[in-house]
């Protein structure tokens, strides 16, 4: 093989690294994490609601069910109370989560104390809350299967959470 092949070679090996970069949107955002899908009024009227209820959701901008919990709100997100738990370096919790005693993401706590985990759906916040669900055709007062804890006393030291 002489000097100008392997030249060659590595440029169409270059090339072909690049579009495949190109291809997969090298940034790691997939398009449907990027865009925020504009809320009804229905959604922007609930996210007010939880927020004057005092509920507030907990989570970390690395987690994909925080990402989720984000997306359901759509626009609205930034109406509802959010605590960002995660050190920018997402290799620790903050204290101020520490204190709650946040275990996992999502975490949303009420005013009366109680906490829930996991993704929640509408009907299970308005449930906790009595904010009216915006889901079309929800009825007030239906059952969730989430999973609620005991209020956790303010002089009880969390355990450290382990990422």
């Amino acid at each position: 093989m002489n000097d100008k092949s392997i030249i060659g070679g590595i440029i169409v090996l270059l090339l072909a690294i690049g579009v495949m970069l190109y291809a997969t949107n090298g940034s790691g955002v997939t398009p449907k994490e990027s865009q925020t899908v504009t809320a009804s009024i229905e959604v922007v009227q609930f996210a007010q609601c939880l927020s004057e209820k005092n509920a507030v959701f907990y989570g970390a901008f690395w987690c994909p069910h925080c990402l989720a919990q984000k997306a359901l709100f759509g626009s609205a997100v930034s109406e509802i109370k959010y605590v960002e738990c995660s050190t920018p370096d997402g290799n620790s919790q903050l204290a101020v989560c520490k204190a709650k005693g946040v275990q996992s993401y999502p975490t949303w706590i009420f005013a009366d104390g109680t906490l829930v985990t996991g993704e929640q759906s509408f009907s299970s916040l308005a449930e906790k809350t009595g904010c009216t669900d915006p889901t079309p055709g929800a009825v007030s007062g239906t059952t969730s299967d989430t999973t609620t804890s005991p209020k956790i006393p303010a002089e009880q030291t969390p355990p450290e959470l382990v990422i």
